[in-house]
């Protein structure tokens, strides 16, 4: 089921979840440091939402963009930094990277790495024409090929996984942007984090409480995109 960030009428949102399993008020324990439980628990989860399979392109559901965005492909310039998005999150990781061709088409670039054998780093980025490849050099950097003959606007797209939509204390109707299965897990982290704060008696029936909820986020995970045959690959050794 769904849990929404705050429901007084019904006392069935996250906040009133956390402070019934505490046995508290909002004086005892309030909201903001709820919050701060709640963002603590949503990058845990979207760590293991990013890193758990490549091919699964996780986004938290409450952002309003697609993780995609587009900037100038600028003259005589060959290295690119993507560090947050149109709405400010924080960009983790680049997944692709395109050049337009023609109005409205992008092509994608091949990722290469300066350690494969055929990697020139004397020339890459060094001479002016049209990319086909880019590096990343370091966290969200990248270099391409060749560098821009023009300044070409919105020349270049690029694709990413981002930082996840968080809490703020005003927050009422809002559930956390991952499967509803997860939710249950914000509410024991938050009030586990309130008993380890104040000190109280059921800290370690809450402890038990996140053991099964991270056990079921790793399950959770390993179910994923069953719509996809899997396959076994051999490996193989070369003994020459």
């Amino acid at each position: 089921m769904s849990i929404p960030f705050s429901d007084t009428s019904g006392n069935l949102g996250g906040v009133q979840q956390v402070r019934s399993l505490m046995r508290v008020d909002a004086t005892q324990y309030p909201t903001w440091k709820i919050v701060n439980s709640f963002n603590n628990y949503l990058d845990t989860v979207a760590g293991f939402m990013i890193g758990a399979d490549k091919r699964f392109q996780w986004d938290d559901t409450n952002h309003s963009k697609l993780p995609e965005g587009t900037t100038d492909f600028v003259i005589n310039q060959s290295d690119y930094s993507f560090l947050t998005d149109e709405q400010g999150n924080s960009i983790i990781t680049l997944t692709g990277l395109s050049r337009l061709v023609s109005t409205g088409v992008y092509e994608p670039l091949k990722l290469v790495d300066k350690n494969e054998p055929d990697y020139d780093a004397k020339t890459f980025g060094v001479n002016t024409g049209t990319p086909t490849q880019y590096d990343k050099i370091a966290d969200n950097i990248v270099r391409l090929d060749f560098k821009a003959l023009a300044t070409i606007t919105g020349g270049l797209k690029f694709f990413f996984q981002r930082t996840p939509s968080y809490f703020v204390a005003t927050d009422t109707t809002k559930s956390p942007g991952v499967s509803p299965l997860l939710h249950r897990g914000f509410v024991i982290a938050a009030a586990y984090d309130g008993a380890l704060t104040l000190g109280l008696k059921n800290l370690q029936p809450l402890s038990v409480e996140m053991q099964k909820e991270e056990a079921k986020m790793i399950k959770y995970f390993n179910g994923r995109n069953m719509d996809e045959k899997r396959r076994m690959v051999p490996a193989y050794e070369d003994n020459h």
